[in-house]
């Protein structure tokens, strides 16, 4: 059966049953090494191989009076990937005609429910074992409820059930973009994330670090303090730094005249921790920095100005352009570095950064097997 043709089992099948909610605790950043067995599922690098990228189409009760230009970012962003690798987008039944319209017959357009557009923390996280693929249900919450999610929290177990994929449901709430993983048993993330009441009540860094060694198969963790509070994700770890192969983590850097803000002292205690820090091969990371723009005029708060928050498909690059033509210029080259041989193709986020994120957030990729 193709996708569309079973839409209407996987919609039912996200309906059915509710999904368990977890919780979180204490801080203290730095590196961690998991005992446990050898994993039965491991996320791979996003480099590997892809069968496909899942997106989605922003809705009007959540996006407002700036529906139509975070669609338009949506649809550069689709058909962009469209030209390395399938997508498929989930749309609201309503909104299929014209994200099918705005996206073109490169990109595959399904009738499944959604509120917001961040497939990367509602959809699910792919895990591979041997031949064999599942998708990590991550019980998504709203980021710790601050957002509607009614259509949202049952976008993974929607994907799985069309794809006739495994489901793992996790032990606790977390997102994809909570998580950069190195392919080879690294895992990455902020604390003011995952250790967070908002999402895993009562649980300690530990109890997470086992959930997190059972469904994506880290064994060596790198926490970073984060920032709670100030954006909807509790800064996620896709907007900090990122793995482009083990070993080498890519650190976004603020402007060496940036204030002295919580961004600022959050990246500084990240850089400190990720210069002593060593994989799950015992090795020291070589840091790679990517300089933030500068020259971006005017933008709100919020706004999410990172070059770090890109995405590989498969013989490329997706990154964003922000009209600072000499930063934008310098981060593709230093992008084009650290992946060889891969096509660099940066897209404009004007409406999309406004939201609080970027490429990276708003995709999903499904590995191949093997």
């Amino acid at each position: 059966m193709s996708r569309r043709q079973t839409i209407q089992a996987a919609v039912l099948a996200a309906s059915a049953g509710a999904l368990g909610a977890c919780g979180t605790s204490p801080t203290g950043s730095g590196l961690t090494n998991a005992v446990v067995k050898k994993p039965a599922w491991l996320m791979p690098e996003e480099t590997h191989p892809h069968q496909l990228t899942f997106m989605s189409w922003p809705t009007e009760p959540i996006w407002k009076s700036d529906t139509s230009g975070v669609r338009r970012d949506i649809a550069a962003i689709a058909r962009a990937v469209a030209a390395f690798e399938p997508v498929v987008l989930l749309a609201s039944p309503k909104d299929v005609k014209a994200a099918q319209r705005a996206c073109g017959s490169q990109v595959e357009v399904v009738p499944i429910p959604v509120d917001d557009l961040w497939m990367r923390d509602t959809g699910p996280t792919f895990v591979l074992g041997g031949t064999a693929i599942a998708g990590v249900d991550f019980n998504f919450n709203g980021w710790g409820r601050k957002q509607a999610h009614a259509r949202d929290k049952n976008v993974a177990r929607a994907i799985l059930a069309m794809e006739k994929t495994t489901r793992i449901q996790a032990p606790i709430v977390a997102e994809g973009g909570s998580i950069e993983v190195d392919g080879a048993g690294t895992l990455m993330a902020t604390e003011s994330s995952l250790v967070n009441d908002n999402r895993n009540p009562g649980k300690t860094r530990a109890d997470i670090e086992r959930a997190l060694s059972e469904t994506v198969g880290a064994s060596t963790f790198i926490w970073v303090e984060g920032v709670k509070g100030k954006d909807i994700t509790d800064y996620h770890i896709d907007a900090l730094a990122r793995f482009s192969e083990p070993g080498v983590a890519v650190v976004s850097t603020p402007p060496q005249d940036a204030p002295g803000d919580v961004w600022t002292a959050a990246h500084d205690q990240a850089r400190t921790v990720l210069e002593t820090a060593v994989d799950a091969r015992g090795k020291k990371l070589d840091l790679v920095e990517l300089p933030e723009p500068v020259d971006i005029g005017r933008r709100g708060e919020g706004f999410l100005a990172t070059y770090v928050n890109y995405y590989v498909v498969n013989s490329g690059v997706i990154m964003p352009r922000f009209g600072d033509k000499k930063a934008d210029k310098d981060a593709a080259a230093i992008v084009r570095d650290l992946y060889p041989g891969r096509e660099i193709v940066q897209v404009g986020v004007d409406t999309l950064g406004e939201g609080g994120g970027g490429i990276h957030c708003a995709t999903q990729q499904m590995p191949k097997p093997g």
